[in-house]
């Protein structure tokens, strides 16, 4: 399997670090992975962490502003592409096919193609453009999945939010999670 993984300047880009990681347990998975410069300053901000720490986690990584890259064309074959975080910039830019960078061209290739987009979008609150725009893409089949957290595996910290966050992702593309708490459902009384 072969997936992008667009990272973009959004609050939460530890989502995107521990999606990084659980890919990295799957030896069949191959990962192409795409920062914006923005990206790389909330990494730094939110986690202490550099682009090249990312850069460990991936099989390759490209330039947001190379629009050269093999990732522009819908002759490299994936088996599809996750923005996580993503901005309301990246995503207006995706609904409206805007590609002036690589992680909007990525995604536009992924729709033209028919392959699987998610998008995680990370913004709140959200006004009618954002929905909007959200609205537009669903409709043609991305799959929109925000960091909501899931309390009915009683999370003990925030890694335990964002680990069932990632096996949400992952469960799109059939791949198991290593580390999730799932729902096992209650005992009726």
């Amino acid at each position: 399997m072969k997936l992008i993984i667009g990272i973009t300047g959004a609050t939460g880009i530890a989502h995107a670090v521990r999606l990084l990681e659980e890919l990295r347990l799957h030896e069949d998975i191959e990962t192409h992975v795409v920062m914006s410069a923005w990206a790389i300053t909330t990494l730094k901000e939110e986690m202490g962490l550099l682009a090249e720490d990312v850069a460990r986690l991936a099989d390759r990584t490209y330039s947001n502003a190379n629009l050269a890259a093999a990732l522009s064309s819908g002759s490299f074959q994936t088996d599809g592409m996750i923005v996580l975080p993503c901005s309301m910039k990246t995503l207006a830019s995706i609904a409206h096919g805007f590609c002036d960078n690589l992680i909007a061209r990525s995604a536009d290739v992924c729709i033209k193609e028919g392959r699987p987009l998610v998008l995680c979008p990370r913004e709140t609150p959200l006004n009618a453009i954002h929905l909007e725009n959200m609205l537009k893409l669903s409709r043609i089949g991305v799959r929109i999945v925000p960091p909501m957290p899931a309390y009915y595996t009683h999370p003990s910290s925030i890694e335990d939010l964002i680990a069932h966050h990632v096996m949400k992702i992952l469960d799109l593309f059939g791949i198991k999670s290593q580390n999730a708490a799932r729902w096992n459902g209650t005992a009726e009384t």
